[in-house]
């Protein structure tokens, strides 16, 4: 059983990877992570220093929990503020891997932020960085029992090193922000297949943030965030989140995703997901998020795991309302 289903996560992972770039079949390339709102530099690169304080965050996620090459990713964040919060600088690393494709790079980020009111700042960023992009082919088996002819398809691996820059609009407040963000334009070439008739390139993925925060009661605070996905020639993906803040200290939270077709009716469900906060100290923040599947992959891998650290100096300033909260 486990031999059968790897064999068929090989099939549907190299479907995605190298046949995304054919001009028939397209899909999201990029990370996902259900707390995306702790990994807002890897959306937008506006993002940097917008904390008002020197911020260090790391998520870990174990994607599809019980199948052989599920994607695993992690990513460390840092950004700060400088010269007088006019600019901001930040620093990207991650690592990912699904199947037999290997990725992990890295990312600077500038952000020229501008006063545009006593409370909001508008942020025009920028972010330039590498990654190194492997495909082991030469692991895939077409069998289950890996006994037979090697696919000749199969027989070299991919070993790319793949320039990259980005940019991204960010406008916050003490009580909310809205962000559009292209983090990667450069549409590297990712490999060739059959002789030339498959190409697998990096596609551009823009990015929607928008949230808020609204007091219910003095101890009680919600939350709500919308991240809105976008591929080259791929669905819409929508992130809609939900979290109920008490005695800023503890949330609570939900998150539901789906992908939207040609019409609005149009859609799949891809994951309920469950949120939990705790606000250990002024410094140090846990996050633990559980997905539910409910695409059709629901039978195989219902589950997927995710685990967020966040750590951040300079609280001993006066302004910490917006890296409480955003």
């Amino acid at each position: 059983m486990s031999n059968q289903l790897s064999t068929k996560f090989w099939a549907i992972t190299l479907l995605l990877a190298f046949v995304a770039g054919s001009g028939t079949v397209r899909a999201q390339q990029d990370k996902m992570f259900s707390q995306y709102m702790f990994n807002m530099m890897a959306l937008n690169p506006a993002y940097a220093g917008s904390r008002d304080v020197l911020s260090m965050s790391a998520l870990y996620r174990n994607q599809w929990t019980g199948v052989d090459g599920a994607p695993q990713t992690a990513t460390f964040t840092i950004d700060m503020p400088l010269n007088r919060e006019r600019v901001g600088v930040g620093l990207q690393l991650y690592g990912d891997r699904i199947g037999v494709f290997q990725e992990a790079g890295g990312f600077a980020s500038y952000a020229f932020r501008i006063k545009v009111g006593d409370r909001s700042t508008l942020a025009l960023g920028l972010q330039g960085g590498a990654s190194s992009y492997q495909v082991n082919l030469s692991e895939v088996r077409t069998t289950p029992d890996g006994s037979g002819q090697v696919d000749p398809a199969f027989a070299s691996n991919i070993s790319k090193v793949l320039p990259n820059f980005g940019t991204g609009i960010y406008i916050s407040n003490d009580r909310s922000y809205l962000g559009v963000s292209v983090p990667r334009l450069i549409k590297n070439k990712l490999g060739e297949f059959d002789s030339g008739s498959l190409r697998a390139v990096q596609r551009r993925h823009a990015y929607l943030t928008a949230g808020f925060v609204v007091g219910l009661s003095p101890a009680v605070k919600m939350k709500p965030s919308l991240l809105v996905k976008y591929a080259e020639g791929a669905p819409l993906g929508f992130d809609g989140n939900i979290n109920f803040w008490f005695a800023d200290r503890i949330a609570i939270g939900t998150s539901f995703r789906r992908n939207q077709f040609s019409t609005w009716t149009n859609y799949s469900t891809d994951a309920i997901v469950g949120m939990v906060e705790v606000q250990l100290s002024d410094q140090f923040r846990f996050g633990y998020a559980y997905d539910h599947t409910m695409n059709n992959f629901r039978t195989v891998a219902p589950s997927s795991h995710e685990i967020m650290l966040r750590y951040e100096f300079g609280f001993g300033k006066n302004r910490i309302l917006t890296p409480r909260y955003f």
